[in-house]
């Protein structure tokens, strides 16, 4: 018999990942990946089971090449406006991206992936109506059974995350920093399913993720730990939440209350790590893939994440192992006077900031096209 050791030790160390129950997403798109055939490269040989894009992933694809201007120029000729140009190119990539995940999606023996998210517009987050308004636009423009549109888990948006699930929408609930909202956004999805189900309609096509930021929670607290004299607990924070986080999910979906949709066929709202490559420097950059694998969740990471992993990650179960330290380590800043809820609400505020920006950086980039355009024209 082949020693599963030795097996392991030749075994890609993404592909180790799936091995041990957590999906490994992609956080990045852009036209080459695909047309260079990388993103093929990905699924096969690192068994890269999804994707997700934001508004400054695509702000930094369109603005740095070329790859896109043709047909922003042919959408510039219409009188459309600069956000439904964006859109237009942008439901194009999403859709080619998620024919290239369709086996993943197919492949149901190895679990749900194959899912390719797309994201409302920031300036939305704090507008529940306006939210889903466009989510329903954008299921229907992708028209893809592997499409997740990205909510913002706003506490403004809780209502629009359970009507997109009531209605039959793949979820990838973002920008979540907190325990309390985490909880929020699970029992939001669980009412959707309810509400789905009491108007006679199937809940075993949905499927929804929910995504707690990592890495962005110890930039902002570290710094506090550091001034009360804690600085070893410094880098564990974002964990032990997640910890923690990962204990209530296990909770909420083995309740009675959601046993009664998984008999009609529903699936757990799954877990998914986001912001997980490190910007501390005196921190591993596989730090945060190393301490969150865990069965059943999804951990979606930037390229230069992935190709360290690649290089010298260590896969092991880890998210359940030390849940007393994790414990512990709230306690201990919570002692501290540090108020990871108020960390949680700033977190977000800056999270709208920060896709606010580069979205308002590509409908400009977009408008200097159009004018060029029309500029050209006018010179024939």
């Amino acid at each position: 018999m082949i020693n599963i050791l030795l097996l392991n030790s030749f075994m890609n160390r993404v592909k180790q990942i799936h091995e041990l129950g957590q999906s490994i997403w992609l956080d990045f798109i852009d036209r080459q990946l695909m047309n260079t055939g990388a993103l093929q490269t990905l699924i096969q040989e690192d068994g890269i089971r999804g994707l997700t894009s934001n508004p400054a992933i695509f702000e930094k694809a369109i603005s740095s090449s070329q790859d896109y201007d043709e047909d922003i120029k042919r959408l510039a000729q219409t009188e459309q406006s600069n956000e439904a140009i964006f859109y237009g190119v942008a439901v194009v990539d999403i859709q080619r991206a998620a024919d290239l995940f369709a086996p993943v999606y197919d492949d149901k023996i190895s679990g749900a992936d194959g899912f390719v998210s797309l994201e409302v517009s920031p300036y939305f987050a704090l507008d529940a109506e306006k939210t889903i308004q466009q989510a329903r636009f954008l299921w229907q423009a992708v028209n893809r059974p592997n499409v997740m549109i990205k909510i913002p888990g706003t506490e403004a948006c809780l209502p629009a995350i359970r009507q997109a699930i009531s209605e039959g929408i793949n979820i990838n609930v973002t920008l979540l920093f907190g325990l309390d909202r985490y909880r929020a956004v699970a029992e939001a999805y669980i009412a959707g399913l309810e509400d789905r189900l009491q108007a006679g309609q199937p809940i075993d096509q949905l499927a929804s993720v929910a995504s707690f930021f990592i890495s962005r929670i110890d930039t902002l607290v570290d710094p506090l730990l550091k001034e009360q004299d804690l600085t070893e607990l410094t880098g564990e924070v974002a964990i032990a939440l997640a910890k923690r986080a990962y204990a209530s999910y296990g909770q909420l979906f083995s309740s009675e209350r959601f046993k009664k949709l998984a008999d009609a066929g529903a699936v757990p709202q799954r877990l998914l790590w986001a912001s997980t490559g490190t910007k501390d420097p005196a921190f591993s950059d596989v730090k945060y893939m190393e301490a969150l694998i865990g069965p059943k969740t999804v951990n979606t990471v930037p390229m230069d994440t992935l190709n360290a992993f690649r290089d010298h990650g260590q896969a092991a179960l880890s998210l359940t192992s030390h849940d007393e330290e994790a414990t512990q380590v709230l306690e201990r800043v919570q002692l501290a006077g540090i108020d990871l809820n108020e960390i949680a609400q700033q977190l977000e505020d800056e999270g709208i900031q920060k896709f606010n920006a580069p979205y308002a950086n590509l409908l400009q980039a977009i408008d200097q096209q159009r004018n060029a355009l029309v500029s050209s024209s006018d010179k024939q």
